[in-house]
Parts: structure tokens; C-alpha cells; sequence
């Protein structure tokens, strides 16, 4: 994005949450639209919230939930507009922000990171890569009487069609299988159909809608039944979009083929942690983890050096834009 200086003094902004490649972008980047960044790797909480004081704006990490007591101490330091550095925003309560006077802005980045993580999570799930790279690394060589299957002969049912959903359709159309879509707002060249019938039609599903209210559980234990036996889940959007209990059982009684996920429920406190030295406090990802058909990796699909750059650059540019009065609220969450 090429941007010329900005007119007028220079602007604070607080980051919170802010790991070291993402504070070395934001004292690259910020200077060019005359932003002056105060940076901590602490999560934001009512504890550090005085760290805000002086600066209308503050940018924050996914990683932690925000507080309705949190966001009542930022607006005591004088903060308007908080800006997630994501495309979900489910770990805000975007509701008592506005009733308290602050904004809630999320912020867009290349679809392609979780896109291409997408395809290659689908490309290992049907080519049992889990299985097949265990038994190289015992040096186990043998062919596995399991054999994988291509994606030209699979139907995929892509639930939610957004930035991202749409990208993983464009990749998809490539390897010449059938796709289907769903979402609640047709908005791309695709084949819609029925949420009903894209599950009973699909050899696999994979997950790029928002998380609200409505679609928490869109994938509970009557949907998951609908799937065809042998069929593949692919979830990078968020966990809570699956119930997973229901999932684990439909893959321990192999009704289900296979799961590919980058996000679980209850990841929190878990993912983003170096968990070797203690007990994993999560059940079902414990009973995810046993199944040779399930992949699952730590909510890494959207970590590329592109993405990343986009969103701080888009942080710090919403931030801005509200000091000068256009501040732009929550946006599409697809990506």
C-alpha cells in the first residue's frame, strides 16, 4: 500500500498483546501515517488499562477475551476506539463497548493465508498425512492398506462465502471437483444450495462463516449426521463453529472419515502455549489428538509474513482514520 505522510502532529496508539515480529511492523510501519505507538506484549485488562491514558485509540491482540470491565477501565483512560487485530471479533463484547461510548473495529487481511492453508489441510486429510508421516518417522515404509483420494472426484461444500470462503473456492475449482456453497447472503459466482443438502451431498465440509449467536454449534450433532459416512470436516474459521463433542463421536464410531481443524473449542490458554510440561486441560482435544484421522494444528492458518504485515498496517490505518473522523466499525468477518 503505497501512503503519503499524514497532515497535522503526530498520534499515539496503544498496542497490547503484541508479539515481537508484530511490534518490529508496528515501529516500521506507524511513523508513515504519523503514529507514535506504545507497545506491551501484555494482553489487555483492567490492570494495564492506564497505559492507554493520553491515547483516544488502542490496537489488541485474538488471543484474550476482553472484558466488559476492561473495556469500562479503557474508556476511564479516555479510549474511543479499539481496533482487533483480526477478522473475528467474538472475544469483544461489541454491544457494552457502544454503550459505552467505545468502537469496535476488526480488520481484514489476505484471504490467501487461511486459503491456501485450507487446501493443504483438505489435500492431507484425504491423503491420510497424518498416518503416512507417523509410520516415515517410526521408519515404517511400508503402503498403508488405506488409500488416499483426489479431489477431482470430491463434491466440497464450502459453508461461508466470503473473502476467504470465496478464495478457497477459486483454489478449489482448479483440481476440478464439484463444490457447493452456503451462506446466508449469496454473494459470489457458486452453486448455493440448502445447508441440508451441502451436507448430504459433500465429501467435505470446511468452515468460513462468522461466529455469532446463530452460527455457535452450526455444525451440531443433528447436521453432523446428515454428513455421508466417510466424510471429511475441515474447520479453519473458529472452534465454537462445531460441537465438538458431537464431531468426536462421529469420528471414534467412524461415521465420519476425517477432521482437519486449526481452531478447536477451548483452545484458549491451550494454543499459542508451549503446553509439554504440563496437563492439557481439554477432553475432547485429548480424544481429537488419539485419532489418526484428525488433524489438528494451534489456530496457525492466517500466520503468513504477508498477512501479518496487512494486519497491522490496517490496525494502525483504522486507528488513524477515527482520529480524523472516519472511523470504520466492524467489517465483514469472513475475511
Amino acid at each position: 500500500m503505497t501512503i503519503s505522510p499524514p497532515a497535522g502532529p503526530t498520534m499515539g496508539l496503544t498496542v497490547y498483546g503484541c508479539e515481537p515480529d508484530e511490534a518490529a511492523l508496528f515501529r516500521t510501519l506507524a511513523p508513515s501515517y504519523g503514529v507514535r505507538p506504545t507497545i506491551t506484549d501484555a494482553a489487555v485488562s483492567v490492570d494495564n488499562a492506564e497505559l492507554a491514558r493520553g491515547n483516544r485509540c488502542v490496537s489488541i491482540g485474538h488471543k484474550t477475551h476482553v472484558t466488559a470491565a476492561t473495556l469500562l477501565a479503557l474508556r476511564r483512560a479516555g479510549v474511543t476506539y479499539v481496533s482487533t487485530r483480526s477478522i473475528g471479533y467474538n472475544h469483544i463484547d461489541v454491544r457494552f463497548a457502544e454503550s459505552i461510548g467505545v468502537t469496535v473495529g476488526n480488520v481484514a487481511y489476505s484471504p490467501d493465508s487461511v486459503a491456501d492453508y485450507t487446501l493443504m489441510l483438505m489435500l492431507m486429510a484425504i491423503r491420510h498425512a497424518k498416518s503416512t508421516l507417523t509410520r516415515a518417522e517410526a521408519h515404517d515404509y511400508r503402503l498403508h492398506e488405506v488409500r488416499g483420494r483426489e479431489l477431482r472426484d470430491l463434491t466440497v461444500g464450502v459453508i461461508g462465502t466470503g473473502r476467504i470462503g470465496a478464495a478457497v473456492m477459486r483454489r478449489l475449482r482448479g483440481f476440478g471437483g464439484r463444490i457447493l456453497a452456503y451462506d446466508s447472503r449469496p454473494n459470489t459466482p457458486a452453486e448455493y444450495v440448502a445447508l441440508h443438502e451441502l451436507l448430504r451431498r459433500s465429501d467435505i465440509v470446511t468452515l468460513h462463516t462468522p461466529l455469532t449467536a446463530q452460527t455457535h454449534h452450526l455444525l451440531d450433532r443433528r447436521r453432523i449426521e446428515l454428513l455421508q459416512r466417510g466424510a471429511v470436516v475441515v474447520n479453519t474459521g473458529r472452534g465454537p463453529l462445531l460441537d465438538t463433542e458431537a464431531l468426536v463421536d462421529a469420528l471414534e464410531s467412524e461415521h465420519l472419515g476425517g477432521a482437519a481443524l486449526d481452531v478447536i473449542e477451548g483452545e484458549e490458554g491451550i494454543f499459542y502455549a508451549d503446553c509439554g510440561g504440563r496437563p492439557i486441560e481439554n477432553d475432547l482435544l485429548l480424544r481429537l489428538q488419539k485419532l489418526p484421522s484428525v488433524l489438528i494444528s494451534p489456530h496457525t492458518a492466517y500466520f503468513t509474513d504477508h498477512a501479518l504485515s496487512d494486519t497491522v498496517e490496517n490496525s494502525i490505518l483504522h486507528c488513524r482514520n477515527h482520529e480524523t473522523g472516519r472511523t470504520q466499525g466492524i467489517g465483514d468477518q469472513h475475511g
